[in-house]
């Protein structure tokens, strides 16, 4: 298994050595780094808000009235985002390709209670977002956010569990909660989200009319109206729809930055026609070139009048001066210093004004993009990829092209990113990771979450199947051009030549949002007969779910560890004990039902940061889990059990 460069794991502390079985409380670590900052605002675990105001002064404010997005639902919004998820990702190896060697990842499930569990492993380690979310137009919708329920709505909607179910309901504008339903939908997804991002990070977000005012709004507020980047037009038909006066051929594509002042972006990649552009006519030791206008922008009141001079021709032996009220953008001295170094051109006859030859060596590495998108392929690009992989289609309108995703791609990612797409759909984000990673040799990873949400199809019985199975057939696709290509680099060493060893991740591991496989005390639910309440004591004493295999319990505690689910990890044994070796020597993992003291001692000899065991593996044996607890501890190792 592959980890990626460095790995930072971050275990609970504390007396208490139970690990934590429920998702990052991302509210909680919030509230922590509140009260480190303002501690004389907190009183017995609350805080003071008038005291709060008090300390910050102007900057604080109670007007009635004052500039803000508010809905129906916010608050909703706002508890889902409180609220922890109890559940876990289980690994499905025979549903993945080569589960073993890559870090890509496709996860089924809720998008909502996938990103809490993802906020651990995850956090601050993706350069790069792409959604295209439901677009709210009166269609079915099928993400109703029942905060209180969560993974229990979604085990229903699922079949995971027996239960109605969630309902498809119809989000019709005559719907006084049109626009709120939208935006309770969108808020705690986004919140979430932005967590995950690097501080280089960056994040795209495909609308189309119906909301995106809200969109701007409600991602002004998550991210800082100062991290705005810029608002996309994307150009997808050629024509207008015929069926309206004023038919929209496009549709936006917002750009916002974890952090405006790193953000990581890249220029946009010079054709082949803008680098014919630059010739060497005159054989320059710099190199080929282009002419430049020699003026500068005086536009307003820039005009500097020392700037204003005769430039003399020396074919001709003419002066001549800038356009009227306007000058050169370099003083006499630079000037003269391009002129003996020729580089200032008259013309193919050398007998016109004088201009810059501007270098191909000096440029930018590329150009600037523009906002209005017109360069990248249109909407039935994507449909007709659709159909060349997995024929007819009918469950996606409009899926995206990967063309269009594949310059996203290239905009707000580094050759070794992690890209996150949490409404995949049919899967072009990952196509489109792959087909850039076969192109110039990069070791972008990608990460789709998309729900199960069923088609009624009897091949692809769900969202879900598609964006599988289509980003199986792409890398079928590219591995059978990249054994072509390895067959013509055999052929080269054969003649003597050298080529370079390309490794691409042409795989991804799947996994499955699912009830934890640990069996959680829940206090809200516990009966209040006493004879009940016993018995549901004694069954969750063993607290590990009947039936669940070893690598679900592995993958759970890696991922509650805080860990990415791309850990590399290895396997061994202590005697007979097997134990498993995550993120080398960050976590040390043992499974075994039967602990003794010197597979304990075996563990801590390997000296990691942290281990963990199964709490039924001590068999009520409080004098062994005490003793290894304070002996880890003297040897900076955290202990924690499950």
């Amino acid at each position: 298994m592959v980890a990626r460069a460095t790995i930072e794991m971050t275990m609970p502390t504390g007396d208490e050595i139970k690990l934590p079985l429920t998702s990052r409380d991302v509210n909680a670590e919030r509230l922590a780094q509140f009260r480190e900052l303002f501690p004389e605002a907190s009183t017995e675990g609350k805080f003071d808000l008038k005291k709060l105001a008090q300390l910050f002064g102007e900057a604080a404010t109670d007007a009635p009235e004052r500039y803000g997005l508010s809905w129906a639902g916010k608050s909703d919004a706002i508890r889902a985002i409180q609220t922890t998820s109890p559940g876990t990702l289980l690994p499905l190896p025979r549903e993945s390709v080569n589960f073993d060697a890559t870090e890509n990842l496709i996860i089924e499930g809720d998008n909502l209670e996938t990103l809490k569990l993802l906020q651990g492993g995850y956090h601050g380690r993706v350069k790069m977002i792409y959604i295209d979310p439901p677009y709210n137009t009166g269609g079915e919708f099928i993400y109703p956010d029942n905060y209180k329920e969560g993974l229990a709505d979604y085990l229903k909607f699922s079949g995971q569990v027996s239960g109605e179910g969630i309902r498809l309901t119809t989000n019709a504008e005559t719907d006084g909660r049109y626009h709120s339903k939208w935006l309770t939908m969108m808020y705690p997804r986004l919140f979430l989200a932005r967590n995950l991002l690097r501080e280089d990070g960056v994040i795209f977000v495909s609308i189309d009319d119906h909301e995106v005012h809200n969109l701007r709004a409600v991602m002004n507020e998550i991210f800082g109206e100062e991290n705005f980047v810029a608002q996309i037009i994307w150009k997808k038909r050629s024509t207008p729809p015929n069926d309206k006066i004023i038919g929209a051929d496009h549709d936006y594509i917002f750009l916002f930055a974890r952090n405006l002042q790193t953000a990581g972006l890249n220029l946009r990649q010079r054709s082949e026609e803008q680098i014919a552009r630059y010739q060497n006519p005159d054989n320059h030791p710099k190199g080929p070139w282009t002419a430049g206008d020699l003026m500068a922008n005086v536009k307003g009141g820039r005009y500097v009048e020392s700037l204003n001079f005769p430039i003399k021709n020396p074919n001709t032996g003419e002066d001549h001066l800038p356009s009227s009220n306007g000058n050169w953008r370099f003083s006499r001295e630079t000037i003269a210093e391009l002129m003996a170094q020729n580089e200032i051109y008259f013309g193919e006859d050398g007998k016109g004004r004088p201009k810059l030859k501007r270098f191909y060596c000096d440029v930018k590495a590329g150009i600037t993009y523009p906002t209005i998108w017109d360069f990248v392929p249109l909407n039935t690009e994507g449909s007709a990829e659709m159909t060349e992989l997995l024929g007819s289609m009918t469950a996606f309108e409009n899926p995206k092209p990967s063309g269009l995703l594949l310059e996203l791609v290239k905009l707000g990612s580094s050759g070794d990113s992690v890209i996150l797409d949490f409404f995949a759909g049919s899967g072009t984000t990952a196509q489109a990771v792959l087909e850039l990673n076969a192109q110039d040799g990069g070791n972008r990873k990608f990460i789709l979450v998309q729900l199960p949400e069923p088609t009624g199809r009897k091949d692809f019985a769900t969202i879900a199947d598609i964006t599988k199975e289509r980003v199986r057939r792409v890398i079928k696709k590219l591995s059978a051009a990249e054994g072509e290509k390895q067959d013509a680099a055999a052929s080269q060493l054969k003649l003597g030549g050298t080529v370079p060893v390309r490794e691409l991740d042409l795989g991804f591991r799947v996994f499955k949002l699912g009830s934890s496989n640990f069996k959680v005390w829940d206090a809200a639910a516990a009966p209040k007969d006493g004879e009940a309440l016993a018995e549901q004591l004694k069954l969750i004493a063993h607290n590990v779910e009947d039936g669940r295999p070893d690598d679900a319990l592995l993958y759970e505690l890696v991922l509650k560890s805080n860990l990415p689910l791309t850990s590399k990890i290895t396997a061994g044994k202590i005697g007979e004990q097997p134990f498993y070796d995550v993120a080398d020597g960050a976590l040390v993992i043992c499974l075994a039902r039967k602990l003794t003291q010197a597979t304990l001692r075996g563990l801590m000899a390997r000296k990691p940061k942290g281990v963990i065991c199964l709490d039924i593996a001590f068999a009520g044996n409080d004098q062994l889990k005490a003793n290894i607890v304070l002996e880890m501890k003297s040897h900076g190792i955290e202990f924690h059990t499950a």
